[in-house]
C-alpha cells in the first residue's frame, strides 16, 4: 500500500472513506446509513408522515413499531394505562406530544413513569416530532405518543 493515509469514520448520518490510491489522489466515497428506523418526516394537525405513509389522529412511534390507531381521549384524562402501549416498546424516553399547544398533564402521570425510571418529556406535537428523529439518530431507545387530533 501506498504512503497514502488511509481512513474511515462516521459523518453524522453518513460514513466517509478515504482511500489511498496507487495511481491518482485519494478518492472520497460516501455512503448514507441504510436505517430502517421509522422517520417523522412531516407534520400537519390532525396527521404526520412516517416515511412515505400519512397516518391520521393519535400515533405512538418507536424506531422499530408504530402503532396507527392510539385511542385515548384527553390530554386531561390521559392515564399510565392508556401510555401502556408505549411503555410495553421498552422505552428509555417517553415524548408525549400534546397537540399543537404545550399541555402538561397529571403531576401523578408523570411521578408513575419517574417510578419506572422512564423520561417523561412533554412538548407540542411538532417539536415531539423533531426531537423523536434527533434520537433516533443517536440511537436512543425512544417512543413518541403524539396527541394529533383533527382540526375542528
Amino acid at each position: 500500500m501506498s504512503s497514502r493515509a488511509v481512513a474511515a469514520g462516521k459523518l453524522g448520518a453518513g460514513v466517509c472513506i478515504l482511500r489511498g490510491l496507487s495511481d491518482g489522489p485519494p478518492a472520497l466515497q460516501i455512503t448514507r446509513e441504510n436505517t430502517a428506523a421509522n422517520l417523522i418526516r412531516a407534520y400537519e394537525p390532525g396527521r404526520v408522515r412516517i416515511g412515505e405513509r400519512w397516518l391520521t389522529g393519535n400515533v405512538i412511534v418507536a424506531p422499530d413499531q408504530l402503532i396507527e390507531i392510539w385511542t385515548v381521549g384527553s390530554l386531561a384524562s390521559l392515564s399510565l394505562a392508556d401510555l401502556e402501549p408505549a411503555l410495553a416498546l421498552g422505552p428509555e424516553i417517553v415524548l408525549l406530544g400534546t397537540g399543537t399547544e404545550l399541555v402538561l398533564p397529571d403531576v401523578d402521570l408523570m411521578a408513575a413513569l419517574a417510578a419506572r425510571a422512564i423520561g417523561l418529556e412533554i412538548m407540542s406535537t411538532p417539536a415531539a416530532c423533531r426531537t423523536f428523529n434527533v434520537l433516533v439518530h443517536e440511537r436512543r431507545r425512544v417512543v413518541a405518543a403524539l396527541l394529533n387530533s383533527p382540526p375542528a
